[in-house]
């Protein structure tokens, strides 16, 4: 229960849903890239179709990619898997989505994931919470700034 603020970064969920971030940026970034004709810029609409699998991601999503990974064998792979699943009703992606893990190694995907989390489960839960205790230390202070200390 101490521990629940931390789930959506150190948890299994958390995990894949990084994963499914580092993929999904590394696609956009392609598609920014000029020198890779293969894929070209994405539409608006692309991109907010990216974002929101990005945002939307969810447990059944987790759920989704861990049956993939029960027949692959591969926890990236499913990951891969499970985006070319949700772009296959988007003509536009589904064309660039063999691009998905272009040039990257699962370690590459697998780093970047642990990073980000890390990084996000710092900024959004520790780094709040730190900020709680300092300010109660110092009410702490001034309240009892007038009681002597005894050695």
């Amino acid at each position: 229960s101490k521990t629940v603020g931390l789930r959506p970064y150190f948890s299994e969920y958390g995990l894949i849903r990084h994963r499914v971030l580092v993929e999904l940026t590394w696609l956009k970034n392609l598609s920014e890239t000029a020198g890779i004709e293969e894929v070209p810029a994405m539409s608006a609409e692309a991109r907010a179709f990216i974002d929101s699998l990005a945002t939307g991601f969810n447990e059944e999503h987790a759920a989704r990619v861990k049956e993939i990974e029960s027949t692959t064998n591969h926890d990236v792979k499913a990951v891969e898997y499970f985006l070319k699943e949700q772009f296959a009703g988007e003509p536009e992606l589904a064309k660039i989505a063999e691009f998905l893990h272009f040039a990257c190694t699962s370690e590459d995907i697998n780093n970047l994931s642990y990073a980000m989390m890390l990084h996000n489960a710092r900024r959004e839960a520790v780094l709040p919470l730190m900020g709680d205790v300092v300010s109660r230390l110092r009410a702490l202070a001034h309240e009892l700034a007038e009681v002597p200390m005894l050695c």
